[in-house]
């Protein structure tokens, strides 16, 4: 028998995106429909209809974007210090044996305790301001990015490292220019999954009597039932988080253009 190779035909970016587009639409189509049919009444869920005026008026008055910003800043700083700690961390433990045997065992137990569950204890260490709602997401995205980079790194060919340490390459060289490269796929990884705990470590912090930003919006939403705004704020957590998504997807093809390229050269 002759083997028949398969081929792969490339797929067209428009293709794509209208089939990964199909699932949502099929969403909207049904919420649409069950507002229609009168399933959904407005005391449960509001129509799409009802959650775009309600956007109209959000951002008639200016609420929206300035809650917006609030939680954004947020939902960044946070981020921030949690991917600076958690790479930190990982690569002190994935490069170094004394840092694995120090570090390791006490940061895989943090890793275990639901960071929701420290809610209370910020709230009594750092008050109900600013600091306990950004520590609290800066703790939810620093182990993800901690697990994948210490991963990442201990993955690294020990001969390519020590091939580096015979041409004379301190450590900070080495970590720079072969170690990080290296694991650059596994940080990757913990960067997408520290974007999402991002968004949803947001949504527990805005918990905190917050007085503006998205969470601010839903409880006085929540107060007036107002499902259209509750609508409105549920799906800006979606769409960050979506976005947050579709960032490191596009910084995945730029660092590595490589992994675009299914089988065959088509593109995935």
């Amino acid at each position: 028998m002759v083997p028949r190779p398969q081929i792969h035909r490339p797929r067209s970016r428009t293709y794509a995106l209208v089939v990964r587009a199909l699932g949502p639409v099929a969403l909207l189509g049904l919420w649409w429909g069950a507002s229609a049919a009168g399933l959904l009444t407005p005391d449960v869920l509001a129509s799409p209809a009802q959650v775009l005026d309600a956007v109209g008026e959000l951002w008639g008055n200016g609420q929206l974007t300035d809650a917006l910003s609030t939680s954004l800043t947020r939902s960044g700083l946070g981020l921030l210090i949690g991917l600076t700690a958690g790479l930190t961390l990982g690569i002190t433990t994935g490069f170094t044996r004394l840092g694995d045997e120090l570090l390791d065992s006490s940061l895989q137990t943090l890793r275990t305790i639901p960071f929701l569950s420290l809610v209370p204890l910020f709230m009594v260490w750092f008050g109900i301001n600013e600091t306990a709602k950004i520590l609290l997401i800066a703790v939810a995205t620093t182990f993800p990015m901690y697990v994948s980079a210490s991963g990442g790194v201990r993955g690294t060919d020990r001969k390519l490292v020590e091939a580096m340490r015979s041409f004379g390459l301190g450590r900070l060289a080495i970590v720079r220019q072969v170690v990080l490269p290296g694991a650059l796929p596994s940080l990757l990884a913990g960067l997408r999954l520290s974007m999402t705990l991002s968004v949803i470590a947001l949504i527990a912090a805005e918990e905190i009597n917050a007085t503006e930003g998205i969470g601010y919006l839903m409880s006085q939403a929540q107060s007036y039932a107002r499902t259209d705004i509750l609508a409105v704020c549920i799906l800006v957590y979606g769409l960050l988080g979506l976005i947050a998504d579709v960032l490191v997807r596009g910084l995945e093809r730029v660092l590595m253009p490589w992994r675009t390229a299914g089988p065959g050269g088509g593109t995935r």
